[in-house]
């Protein structure tokens, strides 16, 4: 067994992060569960203060407010990415973090050829021009305003080679498209299935990103890589916000180094009045949608119980989806 009290208190910190329809299965042992819809981080403390087992999807636990918490055992991340929970303050106080795997495996790579497709094809400006009139005023059955490309024959670089990249790579395959994987920037000879950083860069058609967060990836496509990106290829990012230089990104976009960028992440969620995306909301070839590739109907369901799962398998002893 683990070394939960017998009636252990569970808080659920941002209960709002998953979607009303998502069914929450109870935990099958005796406990005290106190669900709250969302939790301000001036908020944080007091409520895990007396907690054995907290879950949180993006609420951040710092280092204090995890110090605080003097009987907790259990972090559990309803999400994938841990970017939001000290770890090393965890493991420094024997807390154990588990988190959801394999759960937006369909979802995400859905989502991320949801965007390469109307980006490449140029559905927004089309969909916008037709709704101004356009159609009507070019006096034939179609016109050209805007570019249409293929996918087959083109190439996709992935910057992240887990279960997501790699199921993106599927996707691009029965598309006839021909895959790249981007070795760790700063490693460029890691050897097949690998290619260098820099030339993934330099010559992808389309660059979507499905790695984590971390110290060294923050930034990792900055100024100098736009201005190697000799295919002005589409940019696709459905993993975290930093992974890409915000500012940057529009500097490119307006000087014509890239075709177009389809973001589902940002650094500040919701942006920000001063964020850079601003600049770019009435440009046809950016598509900013709000965090939603994990968030199918399916997707939701399989990371609720999975959630459930991994805390009844803590209680009993066997914990699992260690971080």
């Amino acid at each position: 067994m683990s070394t939960l009290r017998d009636n252990p208190r569970v808080v659920f910190l941002d209960r709002e992060s998953l979607s009303p329809q998502t069914t929450l299965k109870p935990i099958p042992f005796k406990h005290e569960m106190t669900i709250f819809p969302r939790t301000a981080p001036e908020q944080v403390a007091e409520r895990i203060a007396e907690a054995d087992i907290v879950i949180t999807n993006k609420v951040r636990l710092a280092q204090a407010e995890i110090e605080s918490a003097r009987h907790l055992k259990l972090v559990a991340i309803a999400a994938t990415g841990t970017d939001n929970v000290d770890l090393a303050t965890c493991r420094q106080r024997g807390i154990a973090v588990s988190n959801i795997r394999g759960y937006a495996v369909n979802t995400v790579p859905e989502h991320t050829f949801a965007l390469i497709f109307a980006l490449r094809r140029s559905i927004v400006a089309y969909r916008d021009s037709v709704r101004a009139g356009r159609w009507e005023a070019s006096g034939q059955f179609c016109f050209f305003d805007h570019p249409i490309r293929d996918l087959a024959n083109s190439t996709i670089g992935i910057i992240g080679d887990g279960v997501l990249g790699q199921a993106v790579a599927t996707m691009a395959r029965s598309l006839n498209m021909t895959t790249r994987f981007a070795s760790y920037k700063g490693k460029p000879d890691m050897g097949p299935p690998y290619t260098p950083f820099e030339e993934v860069i330099r010559t992808s058609d389309i660059i979507t990103l499905h790695c984590p967060l971390l110290p060294e990836t923050r930034n990792m496509i900055d100024w100098p890589e736009f201005q190697l990106m000799e295919r002005k290829p589409l940019i696709i990012n459905t993993a975290r916000g930093g992974l890409v230089n915000e500012t940057a990104l529009v500097q490119a976009m307006n000087d014509g180094l890239i075709s177009g960028a389809g973001f589902d992440v940002a650094t500040e969620e919701p942006p920000t009045p001063e964020h850079p995306f601003h600049a770019l909301r009435d440009t046809p070839n950016f598509i900013l949608t709000p965090h939603v590739a994990w968030a199918s109907a399916e997707a939701l369901q399989s990371l609720a119980d999975q959630l459930i799962e991994n805390i009844t398998a803590f209680r009993a002893g066997s914990p699992r989806n260690l971080v």
